[in-house]
């Protein structure tokens, strides 16, 4: 967002009644997608791209466990190896589906 768009920014909307249970929702998915509420609000909205930071922590963790399946193959010498190659294959495609995900 450029600087002149936020200052343009002089009107103020009416508050929103919702249910606790759907501004605890609203305000979990606001912070998953490291937004403020406002500003989460206006993107859904005006149907704007909203990226969860949370797929970067997955696809970390799922690199994670890729490289200790990866270490046990190479520890277990050949034994099981078309399990791990499978389970090395099936990491890849999920961090590859996140990845890419629009």
């Amino acid at each position: 967002m450029s600087q002149s768009e936020k200052r343009q920014r002089t009107q103020l909307l009416l508050g929103i009644l919702c249910t606790p249970e759907e501004k605890k929702l609203i305000q979990e998915k606001a912070e998953a997608s490291g937004l403020s509420v406002g500003e989460f609000l206006r993107r859904c909205a005006l149907g704007r791209r909203i990226t969860p930071k949370t797929d970067v922590k997955l696809i970390s963790e799922l690199s994670k466990t890729g490289l200790l399946q990866k270490q046990l193959f190479n520890e277990g010498k050949g034994v099981h190896s078309q399990e791990y190659s499978d389970i090395l294959v099936a990491l890849k495609k999920a961090i590859l589906k996140i990845d890419f995900k629009e």
